[in-house]
């Protein structure tokens, strides 16, 4: 029988390469050592409203899913995740000047919200399983990357506890998240969903998470 610890510990090896261009990404070293000029900060609160927007929706329609079945506290917290997110995105926004109908002006990049978009699609289309499986393979890598930018933002752009609260809520640990994630893959593999669609989500999104941060680099250079 499959077993969601070896299938997760497979992906992980096989995406290292990913993960490692995702740790050792210029726009994100750029923003650590103030190098980015600070208007293009407008760009990455642009696409985050976009997709912590997008997300929530998302997670809500995974809720009104699987609300009833076990996996359920699972989708249940993400959902609470994703509000306050949206909610520290906007103290960024303020930080950076951005007035809540500017920021929804800010142009939308394709190559940044294919991530969202594949969300989407993972939460209309594909099964618990496969949505727990990515995110559980994502969101470290997202992690460490927010917690660089939230030290970036401190030290050279004079930005508060409460502006960088966005980058600081995906930074720290999250007790429990990979226990409850690997419990709801776990369960999708004893009902038959397939180690492969699990992976190729997983696989995906990782991918999808590297487009967003490579446009966001094209977007800053003049």
């Amino acid at each position: 029988m499959a077993n969601a610890h070896e299938i997760i510990a497979a992906l992980r090896r096989n995406l290292a390469p990913v993960e490692q261009r995702l740790f050792a990404h210029p726009y994100v070293a750029q923003i650590e050592s103030g190098g980015l000029p600070r208007e293009y900060l407008a760009v990455f609160a642009g696409q985050q409203q976009r997709i912590i927007s997008g997300d929530l929706r998302s997670v809500a329609l995974l809720v009104h899913r699987y609300g009833d079945t076990p996996s359920g506290p699972f989708f249940t917290s993400a959902l609470a995740t994703e509000s306050t997110a949206l909610r520290h995105l906007d103290a960024f926004a303020r930080a950076l000047g951005l007035s809540p109908t500017a920021l929804t002006a800010v142009e939308p990049f394709p190559g940044a919200l294919a991530y969202t978009h594949f969300v989407a699609w993972l939460a209309l289309y594909g099964s618990d399983a496969e949505f727990a499986a990515a995110f559980l393979v994502n969101l470290p890598a997202w992690g460490r990357n927010c917690a660089a930018l939230a030290r970036g933002l401190r030290a050279h752009y004079g930005m508060t506890d409460t502006d960088v609260a966005f980058f600081d809520l995906f930074a720290g640990d999250a007790p429990g998240f990979e226990e409850a994630a690997l419990a709801v893959i776990q369960a999708g593999l004893d009902r038959g969903v397939t180690p492969t669609v699990i992976g190729e989500a997983a696989q995906l999104l990782q991918h999808y998470e590297l487009l967003y941060w490579d446009t966001l680099l094209a977007t800053a250079r003049p």
